[in-house]
């Protein structure tokens, strides 16, 4: 966790889950740290962990087993790659298109410059 980032605690804690599932450090299935580890391990807060891991189990990504913890969900790499190539379109294709439509720029220099750059 980056204390010192602007993002929320929870919401870090979210995500470091989500990249560790698409990572396969968490297969479909597993299960992921308790909230208790979790809060131990990275000096936080309990009900900051809990709020972290709730945003997951509300999007399907996590489910609880009772008595035994936080499961990954069948289906949860193909979710979190769907939403977060959603979230890559709205957060940087749509304003890199806007912006290049303002400056003139067509939309085949844009995939000129995107080819360029040489990151396939």
């Amino acid at each position: 966790m980056d204390f010192k980032n602007d993002k929320s605690i929870y919401l870090q804690l979210a995500e470091w889950l989500e990249d560790a599932i698409l990572s396969g450090a968490f297969p479909e299935e597993s299960q992921v740290p308790s909230t208790t580890d979790i809060s131990v391990n990275y000096r936080i807060n309990p009900a900051t962990a809990l709020k972290g891991v709730n945003i997951l189990v509300d999007s399907g990504i996590l489910y609880k087993k009772r008595g035994l913890g936080m499961f990954v969900s069948e289906g949860a790499r193909d979710n979190i790659l769907q939403k977060r190539k959603i979230g890559f379109y709205e957060d940087y294709v749509r304003p890199m298109m806007a912006e290049g439509a303002k400056l003139g720029i067509s939309r085949s220099d844009i995939l000129t410059m995107i080819e360029r750059s040489g990151i396939k």
